[in-house]
């Protein structure tokens, strides 16, 4: 389904305000974009649905099918509420590749996303990126290899079989992408939490704006703190909800032009399963219309303390009691429950 098949409203006319389709078509757009505030800063690109031009950007993504291979196991079977993946590669640039000698890409953002059954609330849980679990088809690896070893779909696969839900949809999201975003928005209020200094960049504790360019070393950083990837998971998460801040201000609400900037800025760097159309991402929009940025939650999955393998290296120790915890929560469409219980707990 494309821009044509929907009931959306004409551009808008620059002498007066905009007519009663105009304003139906804009009201959706605006659920769109909480919506995707809320689940990742890349998937805010489908968010002004109201113009054909805004959906042709949309269509700019790269879409994939996330099949499941013979070693794959059986797919999870449908517990309660919906899932989605949200993932952020560090493929770097082809000058930074020939600088770097890195090239692929593995997916240091890992986020899985619950929406509640009843629309309310959203459950965002990190994953360490060096979390030490089983990938189909290549034995135990970190979490964040799956990427590497077969794209989107093996990435899906991964987190269904350790998390033992299934995921509705996928969007993955290169940090060119992110730094796009944010740079596109004016920048973003981030809670810093101490002081340090990072591939040249100064942060400061307390609330900091950050451009698109200290954004991406924030987020990258890790080595600077004691705890390594867990502090980075966090601060991931607090960049992601200075994004959500700023797409659900009225500023950005209210002016056309920025949702069509935000689009044209990140949909070359966005990727998403081929279910997740222009139709689907209205549809979204429209059951989380209610949902504002103190109704999303943000937690880490149960895990182990740093260890080593046998092979000498560095990996992060599951915790599988507690996982059987949230996963039942997951299932249950009871995380309300578990967010209350072990909130800060990892």
């Amino acid at each position: 389904m494309n821009a044509d098949d929907l009931d959306m409203p004409g551009e808008w006319d620059d002498s007066g305000e905009p007519d009663h389709r105009e304003r139906r078509g804009r009201r959706r757009a605006l659920i769109g974009l909480a919506v995707i505030g809320a689940l990742v800063a890349g998937v805010a690109i489908v968010i002004g649905l109201y113009a054909k031009s805004l959906d042709d950007s949309y269509q700019k993504r790269t879409v994939v099918t996330i099949n499941r291979g013979a070693s794959d196991g059986e797919k999870p079977a449908e517990g309660r509420g919906r899932n989605f993946l949200l993932l952020g590669s560090d493929r770097r640039s082809p000058e930074e590749a020939k600088a770097s000698g890195i090239v692929g890409q593995r997916s240091d953002v890992m986020m899985l996303v619950h929406v509640a059954e009843d629309n309310q609330n959203v459950y965002v849980t990190s994953f360490p990126r060096d979390l030490y679990i089983d990938i189909p088809g290549h034995g135990k690896d970190r979490i964040n290899a799956a990427l590497a070893y077969g794209g989107v779909s093996l990435a899906v696969t991964t987190v269904e079989n350790y998390t033992g839900v299934p995921i509705d949809h996928v969007a993955l999201i290169d940090f060119e992408g992110i730094k796009g975003l944010v740079d596109t928005l004016g920048g973003v209020d981030v809670t810093v939490p101490r002081d340090f200094t990072a591939s040249g960049k100064t942060f400061t504790k307390g609330t900091q704006h950050m451009d698109g360019e200290e954004a991406l070393v924030f987020v990258r950083a890790r080595k600077q703190f004691a705890d390594g990837d867990f502090q980075r998971n966090r601060n991931q998460q607090a960049v992601l909800k200075g994004i959500i801040a700023k797409l659900l201000s009225r500023d950005t609400l209210s002016n056309p032009l920025t949702l069509r900037d935000t689009i044209d800025s990140v949909s070359p760097y966005l990727t998403t399963d081929d279910g997740l159309s222009s139709s689907a991402m209205v549809d979204l929009g429209l059951s989380l219309r209610s949902v504002r940025s103190d109704d999303i939650y943000w937690m880490s999955v149960p895990h182990g303390e740093p260890t080593t393998t046998k092979g000498g290296a560095s990996v992060i120790a599951t915790d599988e009691p507690g996982m059987d915890v949230l996963r039942q929560a997951l299932r249950e469409d009871d995380m309300g429950t578990y967010y209350a219980e072990n909130a800060g707990k990892y």
